[in-house]
């Protein structure tokens, strides 16, 4: 059982980079970055983009997966976001998990472009054709392609992704089309729980994401994919109670997770203030008390 953390990029480069270096040092499998323009109530912070701050990370770090958490098609393009992904790749010598996701309603980065509010059925769409044109952008020397919402005109691929063949693609989906797309394109699953629950308690919360574990088991059954062949997420840090307010709560959080099947776990890295307010002694602990048990956990179909 892995786990990952989350560096926010509110950060200027000499106070990000000692997290980026002691996440790889402390023991995470993985390390992400929110690819926003700017994010709830931290929008009117400082913020960096995710691209050219996972670029820095990866000039200091050697071993730990750098990724997006995620990426959506709200301003993102495929076959430029494509290029993107393809030299991250390289420059971090197949480190690269790209998390993708539908893109919220009501989101600073739909008023920020200007861009018109989507109906649920057409931010569907838009996510699945960005998930599908950026998978043959990915896996093809030459791309043409036309759907409603991209278009792509003899794109090329070359030299392709370092990992073959081609990057992760780690896909956020809570509802059951979402998860359609997991199912067919995902090496990974991520989740943050069952968003029909308003304000759930702790409890209820968990028994949301059981819930939504459920479904995509059977998404995947629908299309005779095996359970163990797709990496299952789990962001701890949606429920109710931030996982990193101490080792006891993380443990705690772990163990369900453990429980539902869930191979990788997600969590925030501590701020000083607001959202994900913490303290880095509890990462710490957490790093080296917990996280050594958690690598003997395997899933098993």
């Amino acid at each position: 059982m892995r786990v990952g953390v989350v560096i926010l990029p509110e950060y200027r480069w000499w106070v990000a980079e000692p997290k980026w270096r002691a996440a790889e040092e402390l023991g995470f499998s993985h390390a992400w970055t929110y690819d926003h323009l700017g994010w709830r109530t931290l929008v009117d912070g400082p913020w960096f983009s995710a691209v050219p701050t996972l670029t820095a990370a990866a000039m200091v770090t050697s071993k730990i997966r750098l990724g997006t958490l995620v990426a959506s098609p709200v301003f993102r393009h495929p076959v430029p976001f494509a290029r993107e992904i393809l030299t991250l790749d390289d420059l971090s010598d197949g480190r690269l998990n790209v998390g993708i996701g539908s893109g919220g309603t009501g989101s600073y980065d739909t008023d920020a472009i200007g861009a018109p509010e989507l109906t649920a059925p057409q931010r569907t769409q838009r996510f699945g054709e960005f998930v599908e044109l950026l998978d043959l952008l990915l896996t093809r020397d030459k791309t043409t392609w036309k759907g409603e919402f991209f278009t792509a005109d003899e794109a090329r691929g070359h030299p392709g992704c370092v990992q073959r063949p081609r990057v992760p693609f780690v896909i956020a989906a809570d509802g059951p089309k979402a998860m359609g797309i997991a199912a067919r394109y995902g090496t990974g699953w991520i989740t943050t729980g069952s968003r029909q629950l308003d304000s759930p308690d702790y409890e209820t919360w968990w028994r949301g994401v059981a819930k939504v574990t459920k479904r995509f088991d059977e998404e995947l059954a629908s299309i005779n994919r095996a359970k163990g062949t797709i990496d299952r997420y789990l962001n701890l840090d949606s429920a109710p109670v931030y996982s990193l307010t101490s080792v006891e709560a993380f443990q705690d959080a772990a163990g369900r997770a453990r429980d539902l099947g869930f191979t990788d776990l997600i969590v925030h890295w501590p701020r000083s203030e607001g959202v994900y307010f913490g303290h880095e002694t509890v990462l710490e602990q957490v790093a080296g008390d917990v996280l050594p048990g958690l690598v003997d956990f395997e899933f098993r179909d």
